[in-house]
């Protein structure tokens, strides 16, 4: 055999052929005649040498398309996000409401910016960049493979590749941006270096607060130049780029434990890399950021209704933040200018125009928000957010840290009407059920401890049913349906009703009755418009269109359910009628048509609420306190002069003046209303225990008694004895006394 040609491998299991005759052929003749032939599925085996040449073939391939890519592929100008257009919001009828997008960038060169400020974007983005080549290739294999996967979007970029993304090319999630952005981060690598790669970086990355670049950033939270940052402060920076809506605490107060959360991993990332002593690390203490300083063109309500319409477009997924940004978009929303004007006009007459801030420090802490949703469709139809939105930057209708109270409490009673709920007893739960209104009385049928809440004032009302209850909001009733229904269940009605199903201490307990949960007063007025469409829920929506260069954006499908049947809608609204006409809701029978509704009050008198609705339109407004300098939540005693704030107060006032001005020239349209059976039962005879002590414990449940201070508050400072540092439940008081007391927020008030 020749010495060129490999030897072939025995294969003992096959019969040798025999030699063939000497006929003088050649020794390479020869060892070609002793080759066996590759037959049957043998041939479909690839020889070692096909495996190797398609090997070859395949590197050519990818060297070839690469060289093609690179020389095909030039490096840009900027894109237009560097120059973005404005944004213009517009009322549902075409007119303006702000013009907003401009952006806020001053460029600053990196030997500006600390090393601390550096490494803390470093560490909280790519770790590894100027170690690193200008792409990640197994990086953007790991990305694409969570993606397919559904393990959730991760980023496969270095920092080269997003400031190409951002100075270069756009945010469109595309093949072809993927593409360019890998070749031009390529070039630029061999162009730049990692230094200006990084000041570019750092000029062009969106903080939030319409902050673009780390200087305008420094300036929006911190108030000062970026040279003059904390290693702390320049970590919180990092942090937001992440998530700069999300994670920026002032405007979102709920959210501060996932900032502080991303704020640490970025510091953790500076020991690791030895970028910053441990000890240094451990001393530090989270920078707070100051409010926010909205630019003038979006003072008084301007700003809210921008700011909330972004979040909407955002937190929707309409759009993300980058692109929005960009600008160029025309965007009309639900809201009414007439309402709108209606809602700002009946917060200041009926509240800040009794706010004396010289004479009483108090004044200073109230707020106000509130919000309007048209039941037949969903759309919002107004929004009070604040004073002004260059003095007060966060949003009072949309913020989620403040207790709702007892405008929790229908949905206690719907979820026993939609769940035909029994008492401990057996008795179906009805507007005429009978229930036990004495104080502190411990619930029953509750396995998790004991619970016995305070009604307000310490005050027992013996038996009463469950309307009675309703109108004068009773701690001891209403804990004890929860018990009955099922606090799970009324959890669950709450959140078919629109209550968002992350909203903080909404527990299922018997507290969950008296309100402890921080739901924001949109979301109430979403939940408070299901029970005005006879229980029929979709989400709210706060657009109209949307367009760019005349071209209309995709926006959500409207989508609605029976969130509940109707006769536990219905039945509801006929208690809260009730709750208008003679209980402590009366001040919003100065709307002029029929409505119904209920008063709240948070803990220790922190906030006040009336939430009420017509069958035409459902609004929801809170009286706040809240310190200006520190931000704490504040109790309102003392406040306009008066002893308390209350529900049926300023709250139902405002509701009242807004509503009917809001619905002037419009038909006073009435409910119509499919009751549960056995809803307009007389309610069954009181034991004479209990008719006994309801007679001289409790006061008149007719329409001639007294009125409650709260339902028709005065104006002058009260002369009754100063209220007690007790926390408070609800807001309702007996007629003969204006002071609080304990009404059932004990310490075991969220049992687990």
């Amino acid at each position: 055999m020749s010495s060129d040609e490999p030897e072939q491998p025995e294969q003992p299991t096959e019969p040798q052929e025999p030699s063939a005759p000497d006929t003088g052929a050649t020794p390479a003749a020869a060892g070609k005649a002793k080759r066996p032939k590759r037959t049957g599925w043998r041939r479909l085996i690839p020889t070692w040498r096909m495996v190797l040449g398609a090997l070859i073939g395949f590197i050519l391939l990818c060297v070839g398309l690469f060289a093609l890519g690179y020389f095909l592929v030039d490096i840009p100008a900027a894109n237009s996000a560097a120059t973005a257009q404005s944004n213009v919001y517009l009322y549902a009828d075409g007119s303006q409401i702000a013009r907003d997008g401009e952006v806020n960038r001053e460029n600053v060169s990196l030997t500006q910016i600390p090393k601390s400020v550096q490494h803390a974007v470093l560490a909280a983005e790519d770790r590894d960049f100027y170690s690193e080549s200008a792409v990640d290739p197994q990086a953007m294999l790991r990305a694409a493979w969570y993606t397919l996967t559904g393990k959730g979007k991760q980023s496969g970029s270095t920092i080269t590749q997003q400031y190409v993304k951002n100075y270069y090319l756009g945010q469109e999630q595309t093949v072809s941006r993927k593409v360019k952005e890998f070749f031009i981060s390529i070039k630029l690598d061999r162009e730049k270096s990692k230094d200006d790669i990084l000041e570019g970086y750092l000029n062009t990355s969106y903080f939030g607060r319409n902050a673009y670049g780390v200087q305008a950033a420094a300036q929006a939270y911190y108030g000062e130049d970026v040279q003059d940052l904390s290693a702390a402060q320049g970590a919180y920076l990092a942090a937001l780029v992440n998530a700069p809506s999300a994670y920026d605490v002032a405007a979102h107060p709920e959210n501060k434990e996932a900032a502080t959360a991303r704020w640490n991993y970025v510091l953790d990332g500076m020991v690791k890399e030895g970028w910053l002593d441990a000890s240094d690390r451990k001393n530090m203490k989270f920078p707070v950021p100051d409010q926010a300083k909205a630019p003038s063109g979006l003072s008084g309500q301007r700003g809210y209704l921008v700011q909330a319409v972004k979040d909407y477009i955002t937190d929707n997924k309409i759009l993300d933040e980058d692109t929005l940004a960009g600008g160029g978009y025309r965007i009309t929303t639900t809201l009414q200018k007439k309402k709108q004007n209606a809602f700002q006009k009946a917060v200041d007459d009926q509240l800040m125009s009794k706010l004396d801030k010289d004479a009483r420090d108090i004044d200073k802490n109230v707020r106000a928000g509130g919000a309007a949703i048209d039941p037949s469709n969903g759309k919002v139809r107004a929004m009070y957010g604040g004073v002004d939105y260059t003095k007060q930057y966060v949003n009072n209708a949309t913020r989620r840290d403040y207790q709702v109270g007892s405008t929790f409490k229908p949905f206690v009673f719907t979820s026993a009407v939609e769940n035909a709920s029994t008492t401990q007893d057996g008795r179906r739960i009805t507007p005429s059920t009978i229930y036990d209104g004495t104080n502190k009385r411990p619930v029953q049928g509750w396995d998790g401890g004991r619970y016995a809440p305070a009604n307000e004032d310490d005050r027992s009302y013996g038996n009463i049913t469950v309307s009675t209850a309703t109108d004068k909001s009773v701690n001891a009733v209403y804990a004890q349906m929860a018990v009955d229904v099922g606090s799970d269940k009324v959890k669950r009605t709450a959140l078919d009703l629109g209550i968002p199903s992350d909203t903080p201490d909404l527990t299922a307990s018997p507290s969950i009755a008296l309100g402890p949960s921080t739901a924001s007063v949109l979301d109430m007025t979403e939940a408070y418009a299901t029970l005005a469409n006879h229980g029929e829920h979709g989400n709210y929506t706060m657009l109209d269109s949307l367009t760019k260069n005349g071209e209309d954006v995709t926006l959500p499908e409207k989508q609605t359910r029976q969130a509940v049947p109707r006769e536990a809608a219905d039945t509801t609204t006929s208690i809260l009628k009730s709750v208008v006409d003679g209980g402590t809701g009366t001040a919003a029978k100065a709307a002029g048509r029929p409505a119904a509704g209920k008063t709240g009050t948070a803990e220790e008198d922190k906030a006040a609420w009336f939430a009420g609705y017509t069958p035409d339109l459902a609004t929801v407004v809170s009286v706040m306190g809240q310190d200006p300098t520190s931000g704490a939540q504040t109790p309102l005693y003392g406040a306009t002069g008066l002893d308390r704030i209350n529900g049926g107060g300023y709250p139902a006032q405002i509701w009242a003046q807004f509503t009917q001005a809001a619905l002037s020239g419009t038909a006073a349209n009435d409910f119509d209303l499919d009751l549960q059976s056995g809803a307009e039962q007389e309610p069954l005879p009181s034991t004479p225990e209990s008719a006994s002590e309801s007679a001289t414990e409790s006061p008149s449940d007719t329409a001639s008694a007294t009125p409650s201070d709260e339902a028709t508050p005065s104006d002058e400072p009260s002369s009754e004895t100063p209220p007690s540092e007790e926390p408070t439940g609800d807001e309702e008081q007996p007629t003969d006394s204006p002071s609080p007391g304990d009404t059932g927020f004990d310490p075991f008030s969220d049992p687990r």
